[in-house]
């Protein structure tokens, strides 16, 4: 095990809690035919299953995964990936690219912001448990928040990671970089020459908000290529900086071969569900998920080091008598 080169993954796992059990939020306890100790459970529930997260910035109370939850298991969250959503969890896997084996595993509910939680867990924990500072991590866009970049750069580790972008989403209108940015005046001056001034922060989207006036832009002759609202908005993200060195590092060597061994994790799952047979776990509540994700990946590593133990070459005896 190297240590240097890490990838992070998470598949979802359905739950042992049928899709027929779905119900408001609210309606759980009187559902359950509440008693004494339902109604501990469900106190439980709530403490360690939040509605939304202390660190999550994600609208998710207004989602049908925060509006409903399982009546069999509440803690399993609706998901679903080219099919029907069902109730179930995430098994996260933290690899060494080198050969394969898995450092870390957590279970989490099935919600994106889960992901980035359930990540920075597991490389604390191989950092205090085995002192592993990894050189890279590779992960896929979902990864690609400009916070989470940030946070590895902090760290000293090299995000390979495509970053998620929406500057170009609108390519009909003028993207941001057709906007020139001045320093001193901490505003951007648009093709026409006008002014975008600095107008304040966006707090839920982690932002800053540049905007034009109403006055500016109002017979403008290119306004139906600058945008088709009264005035002009330019978001930038408080971690473009650390945006900025994750795009840089995409044309490297290194984020190359980092690209290339995502696909051992993705073979990981592929295993886990196909030969080890967790397509859906057998048990209920987050903790007991927990245990059947971490021996899933203990028989996993096992499989791997009676591999690595076959093809080491014998050591030659030498006859004593």
């Amino acid at each position: 095990m190297e240590g240097k080169r890490l990838t992070v993954d998470g598949t979802a796992v359905t739950a042992n809690a049928s899709s027929q059990s779905r119900v408001p939020r609210e309606e759980l306890g009187e559902v359950a035919k509440v008693s004494r100790t339902v109604r501990e459970y469900l106190a439980e529930v709530g403490r360690e299953n939040p509605v939304t997260d202390p660190d999550d910035r994600e609208p998710t109370p207004t989602s049908a995964a925060a509006r409903y939850v399982s009546a069999t298991d509440p803690e399993a969250c609706w998901a679903g990936k080219g099919g029907p959503a069902v109730p179930s969890y995430y098994d996260h896997y933290l690899i060494d690219n080198a050969h394969g084996i898995i450092l870390g595993v957590e279970a989490t509910p099935a919600r994106f912001r889960q992901e980035m939680l359930a990540v920075r867990r597991m490389l604390d924990q191989v950092r205090g448990r085995w002192g592993i500072c990894p050189e890279s991590l590779g992960a896929d866009k979902a990864y690609g928040s400009g916070e989470f970049i940030a946070w590895l750069l902090e760290r000293k580790v090299q995000p390979h990671i495509p970053v998620i972008d929406r500057r170009h989403q609108t390519p009909r209108y003028f993207t941001q970089e057709q906007f020139q940015y001045d320093p001193r005046e901490n505003a951007y001056r648009c093709p026409q020459g006008e002014m975008v001034r600095y107008r304040g922060l966006a707090v839920p989207t982690q932002g800053y908000v540049y905007r034009t006036t109403e006055s500016q832009c109002r017979g403008c002759p290119v306004k139906r290529k600058c945008t088709r609202g009264a005035n002009r908005k330019i978001a930038v993200s408080w971690y473009e900086p650390a945006r900025q060195v994750a795009r840089e590092l995409v044309n490297t060597a290194a984020y190359q071969q980092s690209r290339r061994e995502r696909n051992k994790v993705e073979a990981l799952f592929s295993e886990l569900k196909q030969r080890v047979g967790l397509r859906r776990v057998r048990l209920r509540r987050l903790w007991n998920v927990a245990e059947q994700f971490y021996l899933a990946a203990t028989a996993q590593n096992l499989k791997r080091l009676a591999r690595w133990l076959a093809q080491r070459e014998p050591t030659p005896t030498f006859c004593t008598s």
